[in-house]
């Protein structure tokens, strides 16, 4: 490979799969899904969710602290947390101008904003003074920043449900032009309202299982949408000659990224994937590789009808040596804008311990899904992975990531 090469120093992952890295890989080897019933959502049409379970911000970051975040904010701090701490770089000693964030988000601070909406149904002089301070996305980067006195680059981007992956890719970038020397990348997401619910279920986007446990089951024959879920996840990301100099501990490295847009429909892809797939060859392309060096890929499989067959259409026949795909979303569920940090974690944790996690609920492959599917947690030596992420708008966005 030949591709410029972002050390991964560090990861946090706040998920429904649990809270911290290790918590997150023993469940998702697991194969337990998260999905469960959702009291916040008991008025909804679906009332289903995956929620990151005993997930408390006022404990993780001080009650007063909490109460002037949305939880979107809060997931992604806890996990930046975990991420700067296993990286070994102190934040009271690192040069703050060359630090730079680079977070995603889907939606922004729904949460404050629903909430605040209803107050001011009831008597405007109730509204919070916190409200846009709470609700707006750019605030993500912003206070992930003021955290760790990164006064470098600050920036949210949102690509819906590509988010993750696109600031990731984003954060290599600014990295290969050497516009900083330390990146925290990722995304953080907490959609799970009843409006956005709502409104995902009226498109006709959510399963309607009534069995939460059954109801994500990404290329099964007999999936019917995708169970919402919400999350964090965030590494640092360094050069790999900085890495190497400082002794730090390589998760694994971040070496090509492919970004691409179908242009074609608000929320479908293309029939034939020629977006998806271009923006795969993208990746590979920059990491100077080719498709036949492709040992693993996790896929975005949401498991909706439409995106998972016109994705695994595509892995078929742009991926001919068959790699090994396994989409964690049967566990998580969907974290929208935060799913493609998460599951590039877990793509360089697959790579890290030579292990591809199953896909949950997988009980019969779409005949028209022809993959090498995991069905379990499967040993695997991994030398070049990729992670896939597609969104709303057709924008599209991979990684391609390999071992230190």
């Amino acid at each position: 490979m030949s591709g410029f090469e972002a050390a991964v120093t560090g990861i946090g992952l706040v998920t429904p799969a649990g809270i911290g890295v290790e918590a997150n890989w023993e469940t998702v080897c697991s194969g337990q899904p998260a999905a469960a019933h959702d009291p916040a959502l008991k008025d909804n049409p679906v009332r289903i969710s995956c929620r990151v379970p005993g997930f408390d911000g006022g404990e993780l970051l001080g009650p007063r602290r909490a109460h002037r975040l949305d939880r979107f904010v809060q997931l992604a701090l806890v996990a930046a947390h975990e991420a700067v701490a296993g990286s070994g770089l102190d934040p009271a000693a690192w040069d703050g101008g060359r630090v730079a964030v680079v977070l995603g988000t889907g939606g922004g601070g729904g949460e404050t904003v629903e909430e605040q909406h209803r107050l001011m149904l009831e008597n405007p002089a109730w509204v919070s003074p916190l409200t846009l301070p709470m609700y707006l996305p750019n605030m993500l980067a912003g206070q992930v920043s003021m955290e760790f006195g990164a006064a470098g680059h600050s920036l949210v981007v949102a690509t819906a449900c590509a988010s993750g992956t696109t600031a990731i890719g984003i954060g290599r970038d600014l990295l290969e032009r050497d516009r900083c020397d330390v990146v925290l990348a990722g995304a953080g997401e907490a959609m799970l309202t009843p409006l956005i619910m709502a409104a995902f279920a009226r498109m006709g986007a959510l399963s309607r299982r009534e069995e939460p446990s059954a109801a994500s089951r990404p290329f099964d024959v007999d999936r019917d949408g995708f169970v919402a879920g919400e999350g964090a996840g965030v590494l640092v990301l360094e050069r790999l000659a900085d890495a190497r100099a400082r002794g730090a501990a390589i998760r694994g490295m971040i070496v090509g990224y492919g970004a691409s847009a179908d242009a074609h429909h608000m929320t479908m892809p293309c029939p034939d994937g020629r977006g998806i797939e271009a923006a795969l060859r993208s990746s590979i392309e920059d990491a100077g590789a080719s498709v036949d060096d492709i040992d693993h890929v996790n896929a975005h499989g949401t498991s909706t009808p439409l995106n998972d067959r016109v994705e695994g259409q595509m892995l078929r026949r742009t991926l001919p040596g068959g790699p090994l795909v396994t989409p964690t979303k049967g566990v998580t569920g969907h974290l929208l804008g935060a799913a493609g940090a998460v599951e590039a974690i877990y793509t360089l944790l697959a790579i890290e311990r030579a292990l591809v996690p199953p896909t949950a609920n997988l009980d019969r492959l779409d005949p028209e899904i022809d993959l090498n599917v995991a069905t379990s947690a499967t040993p695997h030596r991994i030398s070049l992975a990729l992670s896939n992420s597609f969104a709303f708008g057709g924008q599209n966005a991979v990684l391609a990531i390999a071992p230190a």
